[in-house]
């Protein structure tokens, strides 16, 4: 496996799972065009454009590039790279027809193929001594007082406040999004500078 500091985003769930058994990151799916309207995941991705950026890998059909530029102009600024895949006829072979284009998807790539487009489009390959961050647990977020203390929503409220997430989003969303753009290290001093305690 290869660990890259971007995290990838695709259109759905199999190429996410996909890509899942070649890179070592965090893959986000938007949904296809449910990204259009989930204000959640834009703020997350956005968000992990700012931090650690993020490969938009999308399948080569017309609907690809849509969700793509779509995201260009949702993101605004922060580090976005753009892999590509080739336009291969064919159908995955899960489906029982080929897609309206009659184009491969990323699910339907070759290993070769995704991992030359994801390291072509520039990304940050992390060296293989390099320690796996660990990912932010519920208890963490007790220990920071998040959760299952007398103040923890309002300080949760601050916290997505200070992220710029959306206010709706549950503690497991918000440590979800949190796990993937934070250390504990990182989110304990952000969480110091909330003026609550």
């Amino acid at each position: 496996m290869i660990r890259i500091k971007e995290a990838i985003i695709v259109e759905g769930k199999y190429d996410r799972m996909r890509l899942s058994g070649l890179f070592d990151t965090a893959i986000i799916e938007t949904g296809g065009f449910r990204v259009f309207s989930d204000k959640e995941k834009r703020a997350v991705i956005r968000e992990l454009a700012k931090t650690r950026g993020i490969i938009l890998l999308t399948d080569s059909d017309g609907a690809g590039f849509v969700i793509r530029n779509y995201l260009k102009g949702a993101i605004g600024s922060g580090s976005i790279k753009q892999a590509y895949i080739p336009e291969i006829e064919g159908k995955e072979r899960r489906k029982p027809a080929p897609s309206k284009e009659g184009l491969l998807g990323v699910e339907g790539m070759t290993d070769e193929v995704l991992v030359n487009a994801v390291l072509q489009s520039g990304a940050s390959v992390v060296g293989e001594n390099a320690e796996k961050e660990r990912q932010l647990t519920k208890a963490d977020f007790y220990e920071l007082g998040l959760t299952g203390r007398e103040n923890s929503a309002e300080k949760r409220r601050l916290l997505l406040k200070k992220l710029g997430f959306p206010q709706y989003m549950t503690s497991n969303a918000l440590l979800a999004a949190a796990s993937l753009l934070y250390t504990k290290d990182e989110l304990e001093k952000i969480c110091g500078e909330l003026p609550i305690r």
